[in-house]
């Protein structure tokens, strides 16, 4: 078999969510809430799972979504993780043992993994946390850290294994609970990533908070830099994506999701003319085709623009959107190269009549997972 050899990584968000598959895509089927379909309804249903979620259950459900994930090429992820305690709450005796069931189906499945160990304690300003998201709050910022610590003790030798810090969103934690944590992933150089802007109404809820925008309060707080991933980023102002391109952080965008979700369309051409480092992930794992959520950052901003290859310098809009998938997004996992190899099928009928010098944009805008197997 002729085969093309590249490397891919993608960054992946809340895996046992692959589990939601299918159960939010009918009218009301989410909508526990009352009113119309969205990503607040989604919520609720994403929640009932959360719910249900057993030390046991989770590194089984993890490891049918990784295992996916490897079929279709992926060969690291960033776990954005935060179901940490049991169904009231209370902590394990084992604080950490949910990260590390998902830690060993990651590695059960051939897979290296940034475990981003998630920070939550409220459910939006002055509303204290119920039901499912019990589950993810912590007491106090040490708790936190005392976890991260912990974590990064037990897999110091393993090279396949990195530890991050994750304060969910503005609306999960406090603009002091954000420093701390910041601080902390600065002196010890973790990953930092944070929900940022997939909402409208999480900006408003900032504004009325704290008087700024999300990325504002980031910037505020010392929480905006090279080690920052601002996940989805879906609704920046030009002056917010110039803050963040200044700052070298990463913005991750999870396309699939975001439009399963009706988030909006981020402004790609505005992260990317200001030096933003794009890379790719999946969040309610509603596809897993890393190809998909590729192109969708060159595909997205044609729609929002409504022109055709909107890329601009000496790099093609494939090299370009290939490099954020791998090196980029693995950089942002803490990793310094983009990992293993995977095998392409040059004989693959999608590519029967594809010119050499042409592999590389025909994989990355029509391509499929099945390419990898």
């Amino acid at each position: 078999m002729d085969r093309c050899v590249f490397p891919l990584l993608r960054r992946l968000i809340r895996t046992p969510f692959s589990a939601l598959r299918g159960r939010a895509q009918r009218r009301g089927r989410a909508g526990k809430q009352g009113g119309a379909d969205s990503f607040w309804s989604w919520r609720e249903e994403m929640y009932e799972l959360a719910l249900s979620l057993t030390p046991e259950s989770i590194f089984e459900v993890s490891r049918v979504a990784f295992r996916e994930l490897y079929q279709a090429g992926v060969r690291t992820v960033g776990e954005f993780h935060y179901v940490h305690h049991d169904g009231n709450g209370a902590p394990f005796s084992d604080r950490t043992v949910m990260s590390d069931r998902v830690i060993e189906a990651a590695r059960a499945e051939g897979l290296r993994i940034s475990l981003l160990r998630v920070a939550y304690a409220r459910a939006g300003f002055e509303k204290k946390a119920e039901g499912a998201q019990l589950r993810f709050v912590d007491g106090s910022v040490d708790s936190v850290l005392r976890d991260v610590e912990t974590l990064r003790a037990k897999y110091v030798n393993d090279p396949d294994v990195k530890i991050g810090i994750a304060p969910h969103s503005v609306r999960a934690v406090s603009p002091e609970w954000i420093r701390d944590l910041a601080a902390h992933a600065a002196k010890h150089d973790l990953p930092f990533h944070m929900h940022v802007a997939e909402q409208t109404r999480e900006i408003e809820e900032c504004l009325a908070e704290t008087g700024l925008r999300p990325v504002d309060l980031l910037e505020r707080e010392g929480a905006l830099g090279s080690r920052t991933t601002l996940v989805h980023a879906t609704h920046l102002t030009e002056e917010e994506a110039a803050k963040v391109g200044s700052a070298r952080a990463y913005a991750c965008i999870c396309a699939t999701t975001e439009r399963d979700l009706g988030d909006g369309l981020p402004n790609l051409g505005a992260l990317r003319k200001h030096g933003a480092r794009l890379c790719v992930g999946v969040d309610s794992h509603v596809i897993c085709d890393p190809l998909e959520e590729m192109r969708s950052l060159e595909l997205l901003e044609r729609l929002r623009t409504e022109k055709r290859v909107t890329f601009e310098g000496d790099e093609t809009p494939a090299a370009s959107l290939f490099r954020s998938a791998s090196h980029t997004s693995a950089e942002a996992c803490g990793f310094a190269d983009a990992g293993s190899t995977i095998a392409i099928d040059r004989t693959h009928a999608s590519l029967a009549l594809v010119h050499d010098e042409d592999l590389l944009d025909a994989i990355v805008f029509g391509g499929r997972a099945d390419l990898f197997r």
